[in-house]
């Protein structure tokens, strides 16, 4: 009888402390919990993000006689060492923005790009081309190769995202990081943009549907969002660190009634 009864203690000091948890308000878990079936006329736009050093560019240039051309279109078989996710070293193909904002052009030579969109260097390109007649009709392509926002705190998968149609959503990033998890604040999350080396902070509530007309809808490259933790995360954690030691030294405290009763 005084084994059980020793036995049933200490499995109450250990399992009471787990017990006493914090429920989480479901309404907060939930994305957009005021919003019923409708139709919401799109407001935002997706933002036009400007090019600044140390981007790198893919520009690709075609005419109608494709030889005149190869001298231009030769630099994108070049690289700039870059560095990935893992910390190993990777290539990518373009021309990389210095940090007073120029690229180097075949013939053109140095050409200030920083502050333009990609859809401004097309244009600013095709005019220098044929200007200094170069080019007859010249196409010109521009794409932003190092287009990413980056996702942390309390999702799935924090992670760097890459993003090579240079336009993402709030949301598509958030979903691509595997979601926010239960312990994430879906009222509170945090986006951190820099704009003209100013750090704009704008936190946002993903339970409201205010977010399809707010201009962070849409990301900008190099965008950061940041997952808060709930305050449940927080108590979890705070209550482990707590209660570890009490169950050690109820374990230790068991374990010495139990061979003492065995003897």
């Amino acid at each position: 009888m005084n084994f059980r009864r020793s036995l049933i203690a200490i499995t109450s000091i250990i399992t009471i402390p787990f017990l006493i948890t914090s429920c989480a308000n479901v309404e907060k878990t939930v994305y957009f919990n005021d919003q019923r079936d409708s139709s919401i006329l799109a407001k935002t736009s997706v933002p036009k993000t400007t090019i600044q050093p140390n981007d790198i560019l893919s520009i690709t240039i075609s005419s109608i006689n494709p030889q005149a051309t190869l001298i231009f279109n030769t630099p994108n078989t070049s690289y700039v060492a870059a560095t990935g996710l893992n910390g190993n070293a990777v290539q990518s193909p373009g021309y990389l923005v210095n940090t007073e904002g120029y690229i180097t052009f075949p013939v053109l030579g140095n050409i200030k790009v920083n502050g333009l969109t990609t859809n401004q260097i097309q244009s600013q390109l095709t005019k220098m081309l044929t200007d200094q007649k170069l080019l007859v009709d010249p196409i010109v392509m521009v794409r932003q190769l190092n287009f990413r926002v980056s996702v942390l705190g309390e999702v799935a998968h924090p992670t760097v995202v890459n993003v090579p149609s240079e336009k993402i959503s709030l949301l598509e990033a958030l979903g691509m990081a595997g979601d926010i998890t239960i312990y994430g604040r879906k009222d509170n999350v945090l986006v951190i943009r820099e704009e003209n080396g100013i750090k704009r902070i704008k936190r946002l509530n993903l339970n409201s549907n205010e977010l399809f007309n707010s201009q962070y809808y849409y990301l900008k490259s190099n965008d950061i969002v940041y997952v808060e933790a709930n305050k449940a995360k927080v108590a979890s954690s705070s209550r482990t660190t707590q209660t570890l030691p009490i169950i050690l030294s109820a374990l230790s405290f068991g374990a010495i009634i139990v061979d003492r009763l065995v003897k």
